[in-house]
């Protein structure tokens, strides 16, 4: 069993919202006794409950939820912000990178235009 918190707000809780909306109209306790209502027999109600789908899990999502309670047991969700900000970060090495290869192509263009010109 995975609990996940997530903005009231969001699409995902709006849609856990409906369906919970609709397994209390479904219930047998909700339904009206009156003569004109017709009522699902016992079996078939039964089974109806057993064999509702489940929401499934992706691999993603339940790895995110994993990653996310591990950094929380271990106290680490400001240490990995702050890693990730500094030289060190992931962030900062791709951005170096880029910078490098747009310098070393304007270099490369800036021989090619002058060898042109003659």
């Amino acid at each position: 069993r995975v609990t996940k918190e997530v903005d009231s707000t969001s699409k995902e809780a709006k849609s856990f919202l409906k369906q919970q909306e609709k397994w209390q109209q479904a219930s047998p306790a909700s339904l009206p006794t009156g003569s004109g209502v017709k009522r699902p027999s016992g079996m078939s109600s039964l089974l109806g409950k057993i064999s509702s789908k489940k929401q499934k899990m992706s691999t993603l999502e339940k790895s995110k939820l994993d990653w996310e309670s591990f950094k929380e047991e271990e106290g680490i969700v400001e240490e990995l912000a702050i890693h990730n900000r500094g030289k060190d970060g992931y962030i900062e090495r791709k951005a170096f990178l880029e910078r490098v290869d747009h310098r070393q192509f304007e270099i490369e263009r800036d021989i090619r235009l002058s060898r042109m010109k003659p």
